[in-house]
């Protein structure tokens, strides 16, 4: 995870320095790799040269997009439930919550939703991501029992390191505080100890350390980015869109990025001038050249003699082997990574293509997005069901919890022109009725408006009217 959160950020200082400090030469991360070689003195005085092309970020921002770029339809049947789940939804921002979650996701492995409250600062359940590094899971079975978040906190300047440890477990909400070193946790302390675990006190439970959620259910649950982890298997912890492995293609791809870079800054036009034509700028102040001057005094040489004259010095750019290099190192690793080369812009060359062509070219990328959509559903639907399960232990809502269904789209617009095409061969095979065809125009609509709007075309049309001869014997 450490190494997949540094190609993630894209913090060059930070993917030096864990590269540098790689102790196995033949790892993912080794010392002989591009991050990893050791700069000389005089290289390390000057600014840094090396380039990071930020494609992990964008791979993981591209699984986000297809996933919840739409936010998926979460229903239940009791009308009441539905609207106050819609309520705490929107008010929760669940859409954004899900983004910025897959998105880790695909980075990292995995994300931990968890759902909690604070009376003082809403009056609603709060659902909240956490990342996988700062969780320990226990599974039996492979089915999450309980988990243990934990997180750093601020404290005096000195080795000591102070963790705020939430344990969820089903019914309860366990907190505990400890005082350790950077690796290792230490002793556990009074909650007070620490001002920001200490407003917790008022509202643990007899024992002192735990919280009731009033609820059977699990408050967290974890998300797998995509099954099965390829280095542990069996493991029920996913894998990162990275884990192909494609950390050697993100190395090759920023070297060839700076290598591009630097034959840009090589090739910038420089004169060779004799010292003759620089002027001087007074004592101590050197000698300098001035480009825009047009005249100047005849040295005394031969004309024909080397240095004579101004000479243009610039070196040619390798665009189009840095180019083709870097887009086939890009859809390489998009492929491998599981998406369509169209998905991060590497398909056509700005000619218009028709929807079937697109959909062929983006057809990598939507069998990812079905296979990743499989997990989340679920993950979602416990989620908003232990939601509207504390809306009513611990806000006291007169509804009827149950565990929503949740259904995804498409994840890809049809085009007004594809619509209409297949409309209008449903209507020449006799395959649908007019109250389908709207629906297929109007998705959003709800069943009162479709009924509205095909009868409105039937009576246009015609075609509601009773044949005035279909009975009359022939």
């Amino acid at each position: 995870m450490r190494l997949d959160d540094a190609w993630y950020t894209g913090d060059r200082a930070r993917l030096a320095r864990l590269y540098e400090l790689a102790e196995n030469p033949g790892s993912a991360h080794s010392k002989r790799g591009w991050w990893g070689r050791e700069q000389e003195a005089d290289y390390a005085r000057k600014r840094e040269r090396r380039l990071h092309v930020p494609l992990p970020g964008d791979i993981a921002s591209t699984s986000a997009d297809l996933l919840f770029a739409d936010m998926p339809t979460v229903t239940v049947e009791d009308k009441a439930t539905q609207d106050r789940l819609d309520v705490l939804l929107d008010e929760g921002r669940v859409q954004q919550t899900l983004l910025g979650a897959a998105e880790q996701a695909a980075a990292l492995s995995g994300a931990y939703l968890r759902v909690t409250w604070d009376r003082e600062l809403i009056p609603r359940p709060i659902p909240t991501v956490v990342q996988p590094d700062q969780a320990v899971p226990e599974y039996r079975f492979g089915m999450l029992r309980a988990v243990n978040f934990w997180r750093e906190l601020a404290g005096p300047s000195g080795s000591a390191v102070y963790r705020h440890i939430e344990r969820h477990e089903p019914g309860y909400v366990v907190h505990a505080l400890y005082e350790g070193t950077a690796d290792n946790i230490g002793r556990a302390i009074p909650l007070t100890e620490h001002p920001e675990t200490a407003d917790l006190v008022g509202s643990l439970g007899e024992d002192g350390v735990s919280i009731a959620t009033g609820i059977k259910l699990l408050t967290a649950t974890y998300v797998p980015n995509m099954l099965p982890h390829r280095l542990h298997r069996g493991s029920p912890m996913g894998r990162s869109d990275f884990a192909a492995p494609l950390y050697d293609l993100f190395e090759a791809l920023d070297t060839t990025w700076t290598s591009w870079m630097r034959d840009i800054r090589l090739a910038r036009g420089r004169l060779i001038v004799p010292d003759a034509y620089l002027r001087n700028d007074g004592a101590g102040k050197g000698a300098s050249f001035d480009d825009d001057r047009e005249i100047y005094s005849a040295l005394k040489m031969p004309p024909t003699e080397t240095g004579a004259g101004i000479t243009l010095s610039q070196f040619a750019i390798r665009v189009a082997e840095h180019q083709q290099t870097a887009e086939s190192l890009m859809r390489q690793a998009a492929q491998s990574a599981g998406y369509s080369a169209q998905s991060f812009g590497l398909e056509g060359s700005g000619q218009p293509i028709t929807a079937t062509e697109s959909d062929s070219r983006d057809a990598r990328s939507m069998v990812t997005r079905k296979k990743k959509a499989g997990y989340w559903r679920h993950a979602v639907a416990d989620m908003a069901h232990v939601m509207l399960l504390l809306d009513v232990a611990q806000f006291g809502s007169k509804i009827k919890p149950e565990r929503p269904t949740v259904a995804f789209g498409d994840g890809v617009a049809e085009s007004e022109l594809q619509t209409a095409t297949t409309l209008d061969l449903l209507t020449r095979a006799g395959a649908v009725s007019t109250a389908t065809k709207v629906k297929i125009r109007n998705p959003d609509w709800d069943d009162d408006a479709v009924k509205a709007e095909a009868a409105a075309i039937l009576a246009e049309t015609g075609a509601g009217q009773p044949d005035p001869v279909g009975n009359f014997p022939m």
